[in-house]
């Protein structure tokens, strides 16, 4: 499964990954119950998590340079339900946040979607990413062909 494919739903919890799209909706997969539904773009929208973007003192920077933070730290996660936990984790995990303009709704949704994607096996990447790194191996094959040629006719 890929983040790039997982998509958030208004009015519907969890995370869930985009089967298919419709002219009027789309055929989704929940992550937590693996259940397969259509939803209709007349009642729900939807949002891919790749663009969404938490505020912090600084610029925004993208939810999955908060992941990555989450991921990298040592720091247990805390309870969904303790708000203030919750706080005290963003705070020692992720200090740029801006506390004032993210809610601990927000919060929460993003440690319930961090345990989510890791029960899932869902690597924590920006298809961006995944490009540049297709990129580097492709040089790097390349490369490794035009020193091949070139020793080939120092040696001719």
């Amino acid at each position: 499964m890929e983040y790039s494919k997982l998509i958030s739903v208004t009015g519907m919890g969890g995370l869930f990954e985009l089967v298919a799209s419709k002219s009027d909706g789309a055929i989704v997969r929940s992550l937590e119950d693996k259940s397969t539904k259509f939803i209709s773009t007349r009642q729900h929208s939807f949002s891919h998590i790749e663009s969404i973007e938490v505020y912090t003192v600084r610029e925004n920077v993208n939810l999955v340079d908060v992941l990555k933070a989450m991921e990298a730290s040592s720091e247990p996660l805390p309870s969904e339900k303790d708000a203030a936990a919750i706080k005290k984790y963003f705070e020692k995990v992720y200090p740029d946040m801006d506390f004032e303009r993210v809610y601990t709704s927000d919060m929460k949704k993003m440690v319930k979607w961090f345990s989510t994607l890791k029960k899932n096996n869902v690597e924590i990447k920006l298809r961006e990413e995944e490009a540049a790194e297709n990129d580097e191996e492709a040089e790097s094959d390349e490369d490794k062909a035009m020193k091949e040629e070139a020793a080939d006719n120092e040696q001719s």
